[in-house]
């Protein structure tokens, strides 16, 4: 199997912070979003592992078993107790006086762990299948919109799984049969999936409520405009007020999550973002002092002090 190194994929160190890696992602994932690099292949690869990385690394459980045993400990049915008695027998075969004639080929290690520890023994009547429980990545707006997901489940092919609209990291969602085979005329047990929601490049969640930052130039804050404003639900256009400030937040309503049961949708949240000219022109400094000259309050960090 590949054994990638996901931290250098985010380009963050293995000692780093569940906000650090958080940021690397969401930065990685503004860069090579397929969104942004329409028919780049290499992007989209890039998009993929990235976004693979970050749903390791951010969950503690699987970060855990991936430092132990990299990717090998993120596959479907490993057990890393097993795993972990395999590498203590291995080491003491090896100090044995005896390893060199008599063990020096390891072999698969799902093999070797199943030869070692056997299977467990059937029950004598009707008995319900074992559970099982597992992990789905979905994109965001899948979960903010509902949508489906492909996997892949061992013995039964690709399967095509409804995410229900609302759906938040950590939601739960039951496969009724797809666990293991029933024994002795048993019924097959279920498959519990947890919801794990990527990060999005534009969109941040708060509940039912999502929020998007929108630059605005200059003479757009101050004299005021339309401007075009993407939405889970379609492109929006929305009037910024003149004398907009930088911060400013603005309501579109219902242009938030799809709640279920037919509730109300939640709101987007649009906070403005001044970009300021990138230009080096001596004709910039000039308006800048031009535009001094129009603050009623020169100090306008008069109120900071006045309430140290």
């Amino acid at each position: 199997m590949e054994n990638r190194d996901f931290y250098q994929l985010l380009g963050v160190a293995r000692t780093a912070t569940d906000t650090e890696i958080r940021k690397a992602y969401r930065k990685l994932a503004r860069k090579y979003h397929p969104d942004v690099n329409p028919n780049d292949p290499s992007a989209e690869t890039r998009f993929k592992d990235a976004s693979f990385a970050y749903e390791v690394l951010s969950d503690p459980e699987k970060r855990k078993l991936y430092d132990e045993f990299g990717e090998q400990g993120l596959t479907d049915g490993f057990d890393a107790e097993r795993a972990r008695q395999y590498q203590q027998w291995r080491q003491q075969t090896r100090q044995s006086p005896f390893y060199e004639s008599s063990f020096r080929q390891d072999g698969d290690l799902e093999e070797l762990l199943r030869n070692m520890f056997g299977g467990r023994q059937g029950p004598t009547g009707p008995r319900k299948g074992a559970d099982h429980a597992g992990e789905v990545s979905v994109e965001f707006l899948d979960a903010v919109r509902g949508g489906e997901v492909r996997v892949s489940l061992a013995g039964q092919g690709a399967l095509r799984i409804k995410i229900p609209a609302g759906a938040d990291d950590g939601t739960k969602i039951r496969l009724a049969g797809k666990g293991d085979p029933g024994s002795n005329g048993g019924p097959p047990g279920d498959l519990y999936l947890t919801i794990r929601v990527r990060p999005h490049p534009l969109y941040e969640r708060d509940g039912k409520d999502l929020r998007i930052e929108v630059p605005v130039t200059v003479a757009e804050a101050i004299r005021g405009a339309n401007v075009e404003v993407p939405t889970p639900h379609g492109n929006v256009s929305l009037k910024v007020p003149a004398r907009s400030r930088n911060g400013q937040r603005m309501r579109l309503r219902g242009k938030g999550v799809k709640q279920r049961g037919g509730a109300a949708p939640g709101d987007l949240y649009v906070v403005l973002r001044v970009e300021l000219p990138d230009s080096d022109s001596p004709r910039l400094e000039e308006l800048a002092a031009e535009l001094d000259s129009f603050y009623s309050e020169k100090d306008v960090r008069r109120s900071l002090r006045s309430k140290a």
